[in-house]
């Protein structure tokens, strides 16, 4: 008779990653403090010997169930989506299962009635998905009977709160641009109810003060390729046209790529043109698409982090907003000013 194959142990990992098995505790748990490399050795051995955490061991132990609430809202925008996805994989590497409750409307009482169903299926605490302001607003206005997370938030809120840096990354996007030679930089935005937008905003405008670049027009989007070709008609209408512009997200930068086609133009020969997000199908636009990455990976993580340190400490921790920092992807979607 075969023998079963033995279990992989905690011990096992510790040994791989050559970190003592505390180190490995610390990891999978959320409690105490682990450096980021030697967190992703842990992590990384874990995979490869696809160690899964004890839940139901971890659970009679601790009195916890084991999963986590997650509220979001419109899953179809890439941010939220790819957030979602973030804290579930994070999740999953603690050991924890993922209960979602996606909300059709960002107002308190749906709010509230996700946390209370939440809290009637013992869930250990909440993580909420809020870019939107009213989203935020809304789970403000509520009383928590769990620990909660805000995710993509303004970070300025009384809960803890996991944000990338909006402004910084318009901030790189737009510098990018101007020290290519452009005299200044238009700018696509997003809808006005997102904090991405409002700090997107900000970032640009804070880089044209920095580099005293004349100021340009903001044209309005909604996200959507749709938007971002009427937007780019905007532009092209212009006497001079610019010759660039920063797109609040990728599918806008795709609109008025898509714009330029038809015309017979071309970026970055006549338009040079930064998005924001790094979807997966920006490197594969025609130019690919030079843009600004946010790692929602990382997001997931801390956020799933900054909420099993609430559940060990009871309370808020002291530094209740982390902070995640974005990347420029430099593509060929830019290029030095054009002379004309």
């Amino acid at each position: 008779m075969t023998a079963e194959p033995r279990p992989t142990t905690m011990s096992d990992v510790a040994r791989l990653a050559k970190v003592s098995p505390m180190t490995v505790s610390r990891v999978v748990t959320g409690r105490g403090q682990v450096n980021a490399a030697t967190r992703e050795r842990v992590e990384r051995a874990m995979r490869r010997l696809r160690y899964t955490p004890n839940v139901a061991a971890r659970t009679l132990a601790s009195g916890r169930s084991g999963t986590v609430g997650v509220i979001t809202f419109d899953t179809s925008q890439y941010g939220p989506g790819a957030a979602l996805l973030g804290i579930e994989h994070a999740a999953r590497q603690r050991g924890y299962g993922v209960s979602i409750a996606t909300l059709p409307l960002l107002d308190r009482a749906s709010m509230t009635e996700a946390m209370e169903a939440f809290v009637q299926r013992s869930m250990d605490g909440v993580i909420a998905i809020v870019p939107h302001i009213s989203a935020a607003e809304a789970l403000a206005g509520t009383s928590p009977q769990l620990p909660v997370v805000a995710v993509q938030g303004s970070g300025s809120a009384r809960i803890p709160s996991v944000v990338v840096e909006q402004r910084a990354g318009a901030y790189l996007a737009t510098t990018h641009l101007l020290d290519l030679g452009h005299e200044t930089v238009w700018h696509i935005a997003g809808p006005e109810d997102w904090f991405e937008t409002r700090e997107r905003q900000h970032g640009w405008m804070d880089a044209l003060a920095s580099r005293s670049a004349p100021s340009a027009p903001i044209l309005k989007g909604d996200w959507s390729a749709a938007s971002g070709y009427a937007a780019g008609l905007q532009m092209l209408r212009a006497d001079p046209p610019p010759t660039a512009v920063f797109a609040a997200n990728d599918q806008m930068a795709l609109g008025v790529l898509h714009l330029l086609y038809e015309r017979g133009l071309s970026a970055p020969r006549d338009l040079s043109i930064v998005g924001f997000d790094d979807i997966p199908e920006s490197a594969y636009f025609s130019p690919s698409l030079t843009t600004v990455r946010q790692d929602f990976n990382e997001l997931g993580r801390a956020g799933m982090a900054l909420l099993l340190e609430l559940l060990t400490t009871n309370g808020r921790p002291t530094d209740h907003t982390t902070v995640v920092q974005p990347a420029l992807i430099l593509r060929a979607s830019t290029a030095r000013r054009p002379v004309r």
